[in-house]
């Protein structure tokens, strides 16, 4: 069965097409400044990509040009939309209704919308690109692949904020978590190359990119992560600051006249980073700036390392033991400074990194010591993979 996999976000949208009894990819691409004028970029399997300017004011646009490209005479990977045997959705936020990957339905799409708050820039472009995915392909079976549902393990104690109980029962504020289908190939590939049973390990992913989140898999599940409510909490990020005393809001407020949304603009858009630094929220140039010299580049370097060997050992706590660390993501997947200055703080748990093996890029490497008491990998993430998996189940 070939799997298109759609990933839709405000002004962008993601895509490839998966022929899930090989598992793959015949092509990808991605659509670019939606609702600005429009971009696609366009790659089959063994060949190079096509760019191509062309209007694209809404995600049904994007949707369209999608299925254009895919079916394109010369270079197209299908023959016609009748070679599509499902479509996978992912779907950032599922709230507490969603522990697991669905068939989407009507009701489901309205569920999703009814969650647009907990995920106000990413729900509603999802139910979007759903919608036009329908009107363009009426009666091709579609799966929504939730970010949240892999962390609907989290027990009580960890998901909970020790905030009024009331807030939780009417409004549904707890943790919620993101990255989980990251989180969860990744775990998953660990125990694999391990040769161990995933229900018998003790495992920390880090997936390091510009958005940022550690998770702790004990057996097999998720058991505490780093974002929270929203995808706001938790580590330092390209532009958003990770944890932060909640009063900062109000002292901002108060001290730069700003209103509560352009505080949580800032938090999120101009902060992590990039706001330490005042270089770039990209870490080529953050470290391309420290070996200039620049003081602001290396202290916003040295807090993101800090915040994430905090969350590790704090998860290797948790779960009262360690067997594995997985780096995936951008940074997680192709910086082996940011690796080694995280390993130095965990060498408290035993954790040693092999430095030639750690000199690697985007692929797939062990890089502890044959004599560190915890295995450390790099492993690449595929998101989409994954979500092509998990549509292939259900329908």
């Amino acid at each position: 069965m070939n799997v298109l996999v759609i990933n839709c976000g405000s002004s962008s949208l993601k895509y490839q097409v998966i022929d899930s009894d090989s598992e793959q990819v015949l092509c990808k691409g991605l659509c670019e400044r939606i609702g600005i004028d429009g971009r696609l970029v366009y790659q089959k399997a063994g060949l190079d990509k096509e760019i191509t300017e062309v209007a694209m004011p809404t995600h049904n646009e994007a949707i369209a040009q999608v299925i254009s490209a895919i079916t394109n005479e010369k270079t197209g990977a299908l023959k016609s939309l009748s070679e599509i045997g499902a479509v996978g959705h992912r779907v950032v936020h599922g709230g507490e209704r969603f522990n697991k990957s669905v068939v989407i339905t009507d009701e489901v799409i309205k569920d999703i919308e009814d969650l647009s708050p907990l995920a106000p820039l990413h729900n509603p472009a999802n139910v979007i690109g759903i919608n036009a995915c329908k009107k363009l392909m009426p009666g091709v079976p579609m799966v929504a692949v939730f970010d949240t549902a892999f962390h609907q393990t989290m027990p009580e104690k960890a998901y909970m904020y020790a905030v009024p109980y009331e807030y939780y029962e009417k409004d549904g504020v707890r943790k919620y978590g993101a990255h989980g289908t990251s989180h969860s190939y990744v775990s998953k590939r660990a125990a694999e190359i391990i040769g161990k049973p995933y229900d018998s390990l003790k495992t920390i992913v880090c997936h390091l990119g510009n958005g940022a989140s550690v998770t702790a898999v004990d057996c097999g599940k998720s058991v505490d992560t780093s974002m929270g409510l929203t995808p706001l909490e938790g580590l330092i990020m390209g532009t958003r600051c990770g944890d932060i005393d909640a009063s900062v809001v109000e002292y901002l407020c108060k001290k730069e006249n700003l209103s509560v949304s352009e505080v949580l603009t800032i938090f999120n858009k101009k902060s992590g980073v990039a706001g330490v630094s005042g270089v770039s929220s990209d870490f080529r140039d953050l470290l391309d700036a420290m070996d200039k010299g620049n003081a602001r580049a290396k202290l916003a370097v040295d807090m993101f390392c800090y915040r994430v060997a905090k969350y590790v050992g704090s998860y290797a706590v948790a779960m009262k033991g360690l067997d594995c660390i997985a780096f995936t993501a951008g940074v997680g997947e192709n910086n082996g400074f940011v690796r080694e200055q995280i390993c130095d703080y965990l060498s408290i748990l035993g954790v040693k990194i092999d430095a030639k093996a750690n000199d690697c890029h985007g692929v797939e490497q062990k890089i502890s010591t044959p004599d560190s008491r915890v295995l450390v990998y790099v492993i690449p993430t595929n998101e989409e993979l994954a979500i092509a998996r998990e549509t292939v189940a259900l329908v």
